[in-house]
């Protein structure tokens, strides 16, 4: 939150994406399983200015193919300016980057954003996976998401497992 405020999130992005990228390549010359990287993505450089360019940039300096990374972007940023939003999401896609809306239910969910916006995952956070096995609630929120991602065609993803038990439920 403070490299947000004072504007440093941006620079400090960019460098992750940039060492990401640097060690996925490294990964795969050396012929390890070619899966995808995760990236969280805040709302403020999602917004910034030539985002999409730094990112193309980012993937052509390290000769990472898109489809290699994956981005986590939480509600806050589909919530201000959803337009524009929009309109990054739809480029990241065109190039073949990975959209995953991590921790789906715990903001202000708006199950617009799953018609809206062209994402591929949905991201159960792992404060529903700790009490899957313990509590009715968070089992059935597990499950309406897991059906949810199921309905609109997107990948779900638990974070947080823990237990043989969690896992044997999802």
């Amino acid at each position: 939150p403070i490299a947000e405020q004072c504007g440093y999130i941006v620079p400090i992005g960019r460098w992750v994406l940039r060492e990401a990228c640097r060690q996925r390549r490294r990964w795969l010359d050396a012929q390890l399983a070619p899966i995808p990287i995760a990236i969280n993505i805040s709302a403020v450089e999602l917004r910034s200015n030539n985002f999409v360019d730094h990112v193309r940039a980012i993937l052509q300096e390290t000769g990472v193919e898109p489809r290699y990374i994956e981005f986590e972007l939480t509600e806050t940023a589909f919530m201000q300016d959803p337009q524009s939003t929009i309109a990054v999401l739809h480029a990241l896609k065109d190039m073949g980057i990975q959209l995953t809306l991590d921790d789906f239910g715990t903001g202000y969910s708006s199950l617009s954003y799953l018609k809206r916006f062209p994402i591929d995952a949905l991201k159960i956070d792992k404060s529903f996976v700790q009490g899957l096995c313990t509590d009715s609630g968070d089992a059935k929120l597990v499950s309406a998401v897991i059906n949810l991602g199921r309905s609109f065609h997107l990948q779900v993803i638990a974070e947080g497992v823990e237990t043989r038990e969690q896992f044997i439920a999802l």
